[in-house]
């Protein structure tokens, strides 16, 4: 059955001109996304070469459908498609219409559409390239008498003026501080007064022996031949630069991103999407925001090992081995502590090296959960936080970014430094006063350090369609046909891996935790919750048994579910092609 693409409509469009683009005869990628969310981003970058490729017969637009009360503003949005270099037309969809339309489940999840307006293909997560590669060339050669060629839609904004594009992180350097320009591509040292001194990096985004690519968290590291570690996001990598001479080496990473599950105590060439860097315990150690998980870096070696996290996505304490993350952004370290913004479950994290390295939670409830409210830690809320640092006192300070505001965190009891702000996303003490990151701003801002007032702006809960399921035995399964060209590869076993929890835990009365396959029979108890579905899949090029190439497919859901009288089974695509 042939099913015809629902009508783009929203709140407004971008990349336009305002105007709703002309789409007939093209062939049509609906990106769902939304700005939060690191998978998103590596879609992103995905995308490009494939617009680069199919130009002048393909029309990619971005959905952005919101996750957090923050991103459904209109000024957010647009400086977000600024931020990353989004080059084709966005639809806001601040009410998720879309979503609901397309039936998406997941960010990021794409839809194919064929120039005749039929939905071919959906999926869901990344790592999607190759085989939307392949479906765009069958689509160009079965659709080529009506494929309508050129006149692409997108249409450029106006180039902003400020020295400083979206900044992201900065730390203290002898008498001035050095701060990522993350949207210019360069590192910038200012002196005292917040002046600009010098600028490291070529402006470029590339990934060479001068420049970088959306650079983000930054640490002093003392003894090398490099003065500082650069957290070089989008290049999966860490770079090392000399400060006197402006030299860039690479001291971890290769320019390409992580597809294999690492699991604590092993290591990987690879990174993916480094977004804070801190020196502790004589090692360099990351917030490996695009793997959910915490890693250390040997300063001399290189060597990349994995500390903490199993890269499941959510919220889960204990053990390092057992422990949860979910898209870890900002570091700080406090004695034998390392205290974790974790952006996506809107919470405050801290790792300690005791005799079992143990990870807590100080603040936050889980990946859908989030507000603006003082009070006891317990029943605090924040709003997807990038950064932390730790005061004189010892307390802990938090840029609560998309809360637009500079939280503390002491003796249990969360309350607010400073509010109206613009994405803070970093903060550091410098005498007595906050040096704070306002990166939609484009600048960086000094604040006293206050005592803190109390704010309680409600509590929010992410808004996805609630899923009724009926009570006792449900068969999960997850949909997964691999590209055309590409096998999976039961050689070595069950190549895949699926992982179940719930929230409350008492939804879930069996069939929870880890293990190989894409069906399971869960046994659910009554009332309401969230399913939390993880599942990872890998597919091999089709040639050579031994040496063809693999590739990682994972992705993770929230589902929102009713336990009562619905139908026994309840099924996720990884990836679905209709005809």
């Amino acid at each position: 059955m042939r099913v015809r693409a629902p009508r783009l409509q929203g709140r407004r469009w971008l990349n336009t001109g305002g105007q709703a683009p002309d789409l007939r005869g093209k062939i049509v990628v609906l990106d769902f996304w939304t700005f939060c969310c690191v998978n998103c981003l590596h879609v992103l970058d995905e995308l490009r070469p494939l617009e680069e490729e199919f130009g002048d017969v393909l029309v990619v637009v971005g959905v952005h459908s919101p996750k957090f009360a923050h991103e459904g503003d209109p000024a957010a949005v647009e400086a977000a498609v600024e931020r990353y270099g989004v080059h084709h037309p966005v639809l806001d969809d601040p009410d998720l219409a879309m979503w609901d339309a397309y039936a998406a489940r997941a960010w990021p999840t794409l839809a194919v559409i064929d120039p005749e307006g039929y939905v071919v293909a959906q999926m869901a997560g990344e790592g999607h390239a190759h085989g939307l590669a392949v479906l765009l060339r069958e689509l160009v050669e079965k659709h080529a008498g009506v494929l309508r060629r050129g006149d692409s839609p997108y249409v450029a904004p106006a180039p902003p003026e400020a020295s400083l594009r979206f900044p992201g992180k900065v730390i203290a350097l002898g008498e001035g501080f050095l701060v990522s320009d993350t949207a210019h591509h360069q590192v910038v040292l200012l002196d005292a007064e917040l002046a600009e001194v010098r600028r490291y990096g070529s402006g470029r985004r590339g990934f060479d022996a001068e420049s970088f690519a959306e650079p983000q968290g930054l640490a002093r590291v003392l003894a090398q031949d490099y003065d500082v570690v650069v957290a070089d996001s989008v290049n999966h990598a860490l770079r090392g630069l000399r400060l006197s001479d402006g030299r860039l080496t690479t001291i971890a990473g290769t320019g390409a991103p992580l597809r294999e599950r690492v699991p604590v105590g092993g290591t990987a060439q690879e990174l993916s999407t480094p977004w804070d860097v801190a020196w502790w315990d004589g090692r360099i150690v990351v917030a490996m925001a695009g793997v959910h998980q915490i890693w250390t870096v040997d300063p001399t070696s290189g060597q990349a090992r994995v500390l903490a996290g199993t890269t499941n996505e959510g919220l889960r304490d204990g053990p390092v081995t057992a422990a949860f993350f979910a898209q870890p952004s900002g570091l700080a370290v406090e004695g034998d502590r390392l205290w974790i913004a974790d952006a996506e479950t809107s919470a405050v994290r801290s790792l300690s090296l005791s005799s079992v390295p143990q990870v807590s939670t100080a603040v936050g409830l889980g990946l859908f959960d989030f507000g603006f409210r003082d009070g006891p830690a317990g029943e605090a809320l924040l709003q997807h936080p990038l950064g932390v640092g730790v005061l004189p006192d010892g307390s802990v300070a938090v840029a609560d970014t998309y809360n637009g505001a500079i939280r503390r965190i002491a003796s249990g009891v969360v309350t607010t430094l400073a509010e109206g702000l613009a994405e803070p996303s970093d903060v550091l003490v410098d005498g007595d006063t906050l040096v704070v990151v306002e990166s939609a701003a484009h600048r960086l801002v000094r604040l006293p350090i206050p005592t803190g007032a109390r704010v309680d702006a409600g509590a929010h809960t992410v808004r996805r369609p609630t899923t009724d399921l009926a009570a006792g035995p449900v068969t999960l399964r997850i949909d997964f046909t691999p590209p055309t060209g590409q096998h999976l590869d039961t050689r070595f076993g069950d190549p895949t891996v699926l992982t179940v929890a719930a929230s409350p835990p008492s939804l879930l009365v069996s069939g929870g935790g880890t293990a190989p396959g894409l069906a399971r029979t869960l046994e659910l108890g009554a009332g309401e919750g969230v399913l939390s579905v993880s599942v990872a899949a890998a597919a091999c090029d089709e040639g050579d048994a031994v040496f063809a190439a693999c590739h990682r497919y994972q992705q993770d859901w929230g589902v929102p579910v009713r336990v009562g009288s619905g139908p026994a089974e309840l099924v996720l695509d990884l990836r679905a092609v209709g005809a």
